[in-house]
């Protein structure tokens, strides 16, 4: 007996996708971290007043931390380009997951702190008025752009360790 199928095209559907293909991190994801982190960043101020009765601090250690992390990032992105666009080497399948893995969790954890140290400035815009308001402010400023160069550096990564199927 013959079983009856209600949709035909149902069984003509695309292809999934090869076994082992990761896919590019989306714009919204990073676009969703950073604004968690955003939201996140900007309640700080206020419920840590409320609890502790201080605001927290941001000094140069977290600033250089993020500088540090973007600059390893990026020099592994531009390690991979070089190794597999310029000199044709072969990545082997367990570097190239873990390339991608470090870039697609970099991304959006990138995404969330630039967005968190950003918030945390934008709460206190307007309470500028004191020299420790405005350290806080600069150096918040400041680590959400390295955080916000360590996303520009996984794309890079996520983008380096993809290979065009095209034999010529």
């Amino acid at each position: 007996m013959r079983d009856f199928d209600p949709d035909p095209d149902l069984d003509e559907e695309e292809s999934p996708e090869p076994p082992g293909h990761v896919k590019n991190t989306s714009p919204g994801s990073i676009i969703a971290f950073a604004l968690v982190g955003l939201v996140l960043g900007w309640l700080l101020r206020p419920v840590s007043i409320s609890w502790r009765g201080a605001a927290p601090t941001v000094g140069w250690l977290p600033v250089l931390a993020l500088v540090f992390v973007a600059v390893i990032v990026c020099a592994v992105a531009w390690s991979t380009y070089r190794a597999i666009h310029r000199r044709k080497q072969r990545l082997e399948p367990h570097h190239a997951v873990n390339r991608l893995v470090l870039a697609k969790s970099c991304a959006l954890a990138g995404a969330m702190v630039a967005g968190g140290y950003f918030g945390y400035a934008l709460s206190w815009v307007g309470i500028t008025d004191s020299d420790l308001a405005k350290q806080r402010f600069w150096h918040s400023v400041l680590a959400g752009l390295a955080s916000v160069v360590i996303v520009a550096g996984s794309l890079l990564l996520e983008r380096a360790c993809r290979v065009s199927d095209r034999r010529k």
